[in-house]
C-alpha cells in the first residue's frame, strides 16, 4: 500500500469511527490536503467535498491526532465578504483558534493546550481558541485568521460554508501551497 493509499484508509476508518456512512464515488474523492509541507501528516487535512457552489460548500474534514491545519484566512473576493464557515466536530475533538482576543488562551494550568508544529512557531498568531467535542460548533466570520489541530484521537469535523475557493485563500506560512 502508498502511503496515500495508508492515509485515504485511515481517513475512511476515522470517517467510520464517526458513524459517517460514504457511497463508493465519495470514497473515491477523499483528498489528502499536504499544503506542500514536508513535515505531513503533522500538517496537513484530509477532507471530501460534498458540494460547493456559489451558494454554500459541505465538507467532511479528518484530522490525524495531533494533526494540524495551518493558519489561514479565508478573504473578500467577487464582491464577497470572503468565506463564512461553521465547524461541527462529529467525532474526537478539535481545537480551533481565531483571531478572536475573547476566547480562552490557556487551559487551567496555564500551560498551552496544542503546540504549533516545530520550526513553523513564526506563522501561527492566533492563540485564542474554542475546543470542540461532538455536538459542539464554532462559526469563523469570513476574512479572519485561524488554525486548528485535533485532539490526541484525532477528529471528524463538519463543515459548512458559503462558497469555498481554496485558491485564494491567504497562509501566513509562505511556504504553505494548498493546492499541492
Amino acid at each position: 500500500m502508498t502511503d496515500k493509499q495508508e492515509y485515504v484508509q485511515l481517513t475512511l476508518d476515522a470517517l467510520q469511527q464517526a458513524e459517517i456512512r460514504l457511497t463508493d464515488k465519495e470514497r473515491q474523492r477523499i483528498e489528502i490536503a499536504t499544503f506542500g509541507l514536508p513535515d505531513y501528516p503533522l500538517s496537513g487535512l484530509q477532507l471530501l467535498t460534498y458540494v460547493n457552489s456559489p451558494r454554500y460548500c459541505a465538507k467532511e474534514l479528518v484530522l490525524f491526532p495531533r494533526q494540524t491545519c495551518p493558519e489561514h484566512l479565508h478573504p473578500p473576493f467577487d464582491g464577497t465578504p470572503g468565506k463564512q464557515e461553521t465547524f461541527r466536530c462529529r467525532w474526537g475533538e478539535v481545537y480551533l483558534f481565531v483571531d478572536d482576543s475573547s476566547l480562552t488562551q490557556n487551559d487551567a494550568s496555564g500551560e498551552p493546550v496544542c503546540r504549533v508544529p516545530e520550526g513553523s512557531e513564526a506563522w501561527y498568531s492566533c492563540t485564542g481558541y474554542v475546543r470542540l467535542r461532538p455536538g459542539e460548533q464554532y462559526t469563523i466570520a469570513p476574512n479572519t485568521r485561524h488554525w486548528f489541530q485535533a485532539g490526541d484521537q484525532g477528529a471528524v469535523v463538519s463543515e459548512f460554508s458559503s462558497e469555498s475557493r481554496d485558491e485564494l485563500d491567504i497562509f501566513t506560512d509562505p511556504r504553505v501551497n494548498r493546492l499541492a
